[in-house]
């Protein structure tokens, strides 16, 4: 039986007594942890996916120490610049051994977050009376009448540019505007516009 499992922000593959490196846990050392975001559950003969978690599965483990990983150089170099920079860097990581593979009734560790969100709720009962205020206020609706009397030219506008520049001639022409000959559209529909 193995289980695919996020843990620390990573998905691995866990068995039973399989001992796995991950980010570092705020967990202390000999402390059992749970981790309830199992993604594909495999008991041999049946396979579960969960879309995106099973509901109920969870992978028990224990902390067996902290430590840190192996060192990692980080070099860099631009050439014929005189430009080089050498780093490096340990990973911290936590040390677990698998326990057991939960596949149903399993509970959630969900009550820490239960407790954060009954806060987060008052305030939004308290959110509806500050948008009450705004309704009261009458000024905001007059320029929105003002604006659609505003727009009657813009569709004029729009529909001269819908036009081709030989019919904006034409147009122009039956108006009596000179000079039509060296004027682009955009300058057409300007001067038929006023």
């Amino acid at each position: 039986m193995y289980a695919i499992v996020e843990m620390a922000g990573q998905q691995f593959k866990v068995a039973k007594d399989q001992k796995v490196y991950v980010h570092r846990l705020q967990t202390e050392e000999g402390k059992k942890v749970t981790f309830d975001k199992v993604l594909l559950l495999d008991d041999g003969s049946n396979v579960t996916v969960g879309a995106p978690v099973i509901e109920g599965a969870a992978v028990e483990a224990k902390v067996v120490k902290h430590l840190k990983g192996d060192k990692v150089i980080v070099f860099k170099k631009k050439r014929r610049k005189g430009y080089r920079k050498k780093n490096g860097h340990r990973q911290y990581l936590t040390e677990i051994v698998v326990e057991g593979i939960v596949a149903k009734g399993a509970k959630k560790a969900a009550p820490a977050k239960a407790k954060a969100e009954k806060p987060a709720a008052e305030p939004k009962k308290a959110a509806p009376v500050k948008a009450e205020a705004p309704k009261k206020a009458a000024p905001a609706k007059a320029p929105k009448k003002a604006a659609p009397k505003k727009a009657a030219p813009k569709k004029a506008a729009e529909d001269l540019s819908s036009k081709t520049v030989a019919e904006l001639k034409e147009m122009a022409k039956a108006k009596g505007i000179s000079g039509i000959s060296s004027m682009k559209k955009a300058e057409l529909i300007e001067a038929l516009s006023k």
